[in-house]
């Protein structure tokens, strides 16, 4: 599955209603990351290739989206993104989980395992 590029409507309708809701509510089916990203960003270019070899490792596991903060600056600044990249990893019951800058493979996969699978080791 391809990793899908997230706007704020799009955002809304997926993952969250943060204009509507205060209280965190995941909308989705699969849990997911989003990779808060930028053309121009050195890291995010290293952060890509690894994203979408997970997005194929664990296809109908989880779901990976990517949010452009250029483009999508509102829904960047409703989720305190300062810097990037941003991955913010979602399970499907409980509370989201942000990491901030480009993670190894390994980590990615213990974080996907850990916080969006629940697998412990």
């Amino acid at each position: 599955m391809a990793i899908e590029h997230l706007t704020q409507e799009t955002f809304i309708e997926k993952v969250f209603d943060y204009k509507t809701s205060k209280e965190w509510k995941f909308e989705g089916k699969l849990p997911c990351i989003i990779d808060f990203y930028a053309d121009w960003c050195g890291p995010c270019k290293i952060v890509s290739p690894i994203l979408e070899e997970l997005a194929a490792e664990y296809k109908d596991k989880i779901t990976v989206y990517k949010i452009n903060t250029e483009t999508e600056q509102e829904l960047s600044g409703a989720f305190g993104i300062r810097s990037i990249p941003s991955l913010l990893f979602i399970p499907t019951e409980g509370q989201p989980q942000m990491t901030v800058g480009a993670l190894p493979k390994e980590a990615m996969k213990n974080k996907i395992n850990e916080i969006l699978l629940g697998n412990q080791r």
